[in-house]
C-alpha cells in the first residue's frame, strides 16, 4: 500500500511543479480584486475558469451577488472514499502604501512580490494545481475532491456564506490561509462593538453646566480594565489560547473649549466557543447599567458595528478535534514534508473556517503555504519554496485523506 501510494505521489508531483505554482500565483497577483476595484472578484474569477476549462475540471458558478460569483471545482471520486474541499479567498485587500509593485507579479530570485501573493492568492494556486494533478494523471481519488473559491472574506465572508448555505459539504475541509507550516484547529470568534456616550453641551468656562460623555466614556473603559480584561485572562482554549479583547478607537467632543456631548467609543472582542454573541454583550451591558444606577446622568448605547456583520451568520469560533481524520491525516501529511512534527498555532485570526465547521458541520483545518506575518503588508511576497511545501503537502493530504486509484 505504501509503495502504491509513493508512485502515485511521484506522478503527481511530476506533472506540476514550483515554476508552474509560481507562474500562476503571479498571474492572480496581476488582478486586483481588492474592494476598491469596482468589479472586485469578477476578473479573477474569470481566470480562474479559464484555467480549470484549459485543464478540462468540471467547475460552477455559484452567484454570491449581481457579476459576483462563487467558482466550485471538483476532481469526482470513485466513491468509496472522503470527501476533501481545498478553500480559499479570491479578495485581497487594497494595495495601501506598498512599497513594491502590487500588481506586477514581480520576481525577485525566490521571491514573488504583490498585494495577495501570500494572503491568498498563492495558496489558491496550489490547491488549483491540485486538483490540475488528478486532472492531468488520471489518478481517481476514491471520495471527490473539490476546489471552492469564495469572495470577500477581508470583508463581511458573503461568499463563504453563500457556499455554505447552499448546502455545501465535504467530509473535511482546508482554508488555505498562509500558516508558516503550522496548523489550526481552533481560533477565537470575533465581534466589533461600539458604545456611544451621550451628554449635554456646555461652555468650557462652565462645564458644571453640561454632561461630559468623554469623562462617562473613561469610566466605562477603566471599569472594564477592572473587572472584564482580568476576567478575560482567566479563560483559556488549548487550541486557541485565552478570550481577548482591545479598545480600537474613542472618537468624540468638539473643541477643547466644549463640554463633550458625544463619544464613540469602538472594541474588538476575541471570543471562545463556551461564549457567544449574547453573553459577550450582556457583559459590557452589565457595566453600562451599573454605572447607570451610580450616576443618574449616565447614558450610553451599545450596539454591534454594522461593519462586521454578516447577511447571514456570525464570526463564530473554529473548533475541530484534534483526533478528526482530517486533523492526524494532515499532521502526518505536513511531518513527512517538513521533515518534523508541525506546530499547533493558538493566535490564528478569524477566518472563514469557522463557517465552514459550525455552520456546515465541516471538520476544519486551517493550513497553507506562506508566512501569515506578510499579510497586508508593504512588501507581501511568498517564496518557491514555500509554495513547493503547500503543493507536496495538498497532494498528500488527498491522497491519504480521499484515497485513489
Amino acid at each position: 500500500m505504501k509503495e502504491r501510494e509513493e508512485r502515485m505521489s511521484e506522478r503527481l508531483f511530476a506533472a506540476i511543479g514550483t515554476d508552474e505554482a509560481m507562474e500562476l500565483t503571479a498571474r492572480l497577483i496581476r488582478i486586483p480584486s481588492h474592494w476598491e476595484v469596482p468589479e472586485k472578484e469578477v476578473e479573477v474569477v474569470r481566470a480562474i475558469v479559464a484555467f480549470l476549462e484549459a485543464e478540462r475540471i468540471p467547475y460552477e458558478l455559484q452567484r454570491v451577488e449581481g457579476e459576483r460569483y462563487n467558482v466550485i471545482a471538483r476532481i469526482s471520486g470513485a466513491g468509496s472514499g472522503r470527501s476533501l474541499a481545498l478553500v480559499g479567498h479570491l479578495d485581497t485587500v487594497p494595495p495601501f502604501d506598498m512599497t513594491v509593485p502590487p500588481f506586477d507579479g514581480l520576481r525577485r530570485g525566490n521571491r514573488l512580490y504583490g498585494r495577495g501573493a501570500v494572503d491568498m492568492k498563492g495558496p489558491v494556486a496550489t490547491m488549483l494545481l491540485t486538483l490540475a494533478a488528478f486532472a492531468r494523471t488520471g489518478i481517481v481519488p476514491e471520495g471527490d475532491l473539490c476546489f471552492a473559491g469564495v469572495l470577500a472574506e477581508e470583508t463581511n465572508s458573503d461568499g463563504c456564506e453563500t457556499l455554505v448555505a447552499s448546502g455545501f459539504r465535504t467530509d473535511g475541509a482546508i482554508v488555505g490561509e498562509p500558516s508558516a507550516g503550522e496548523y489550526s484547529i481552533g481560533h477565537r470568534g470575533l465581534e466589533w462593538i461600539e458604545v456611544e456616550f451621550f451628554g449635554k453641551r456646555a461652555h468650557g468656562a462652565i462645564p458644571e453646566a453640561g454632561v461630559n460623555a468623554i469623562v462617562h466614556a473613561a469610566a466605562f473603559v477603566q471599569r472594564v480594565q477592572e473587572r472584564i480584561v482580568p476576567a478575560l485572562r482567566r479563560r483559556t482554549h488549548p487550541a486557541m489560547g485565552q478570550s481577548v479583547m482591545n479598545f480600537g478607537t474613542i472618537s468624540g467632543g468638539t473643541q477643547p473649549s466644549t463640554v463633550a456631548d458625544r463619544c464613540l467609543i469602538r472594541l474588538d472582542r476575541r471570543y471562545l466557543p463556551d461564549e457567544s454573541v449574547e453573553s459577550v454583550l450582556a457583559e459590557y451591558q452589565e457595566i453600562l447599567d451599573e454605572l447607570a444606577r451610580e450616576d443618574p446622568t449616565f447614558k450610553a448605547e451599545l450596539r454591534r458595528m454594522p461593519e462586521n456583520l454578516m447577511r447571514i451568520y456570525d464570526h463564530v469560533s473554529l473548533e475541530t478535534s484534534p483526533e478528526d481524520p482530517l486533523v492526524t491525516t494532515l499532521l502526518s501529511v505536513l511531518e513527512e514534508v517538513r521533515g518534523m512534527p508541525p506546530s499547533l498555532s493558538t493566535r490564528r485570526g478569524w477566518t472563514d473556517a469557522a463557517l465552514l465547521s459550525r455552520y456546515g458541520r465541516i471538520p476544519t483545518v486551517v493550513y497553507g503555504p506562506g508566512n501569515i506575518s506578510r499579510s497586508h503588508t508593504a512588501e507581501e511576497y511568498i517564496t518557491a519554496e514555500e509554495l513547493e511545501e503547500g503543493l507536496r503537502a495538498y497532494l498528500l493530504l488527498a491522497l491519504r485523506y480521499c484515497g485513489a486509484r
